[in-house]
């Protein structure tokens, strides 16, 4: 699947199942991608001269494949498969 920044997005697995946003940030070497608003971490700064320190809250990265993409005009997520109950039968869209 190709994912490109701006995109809007909704999270299939882990911990912010269910949740939608949009890509800030893409690491395609590595497959992973940041969404807006998923998957925050919490990340100690120690104080210095210029800034305060303390508890900053920043999103992490997500693998590609537990993403899916959202079309504009719907917010549900694309349907990969179709299943034909009368044949027992799977197939890919």
């Amino acid at each position: 699947m190709f994912l490109k920044k701006g995109e809007k997005v909704k999270v299939c697995v882990g911990k912010d199942k269910g949740k939608n946003g949009e890509i800030i940030e893409i690491n395609r070497s590595r497959s992973l991608a940041k969404v807006k608003e998923v998957n925050m971490l919490k990340k100690h700064k120690k104080a210095t001269k210029e800034n305060k320190g303390g508890i900053v809250t920043k999103e992490g990265f997500i693998h590609l494949s537990n993403l899916k993409k959202i079309e504009n005009t719907k917010t549900k997520a694309k349907k990969k498969w179709y299943q034909d109950w009368e044949k027992n039968i799977k197939t890919k869209l």
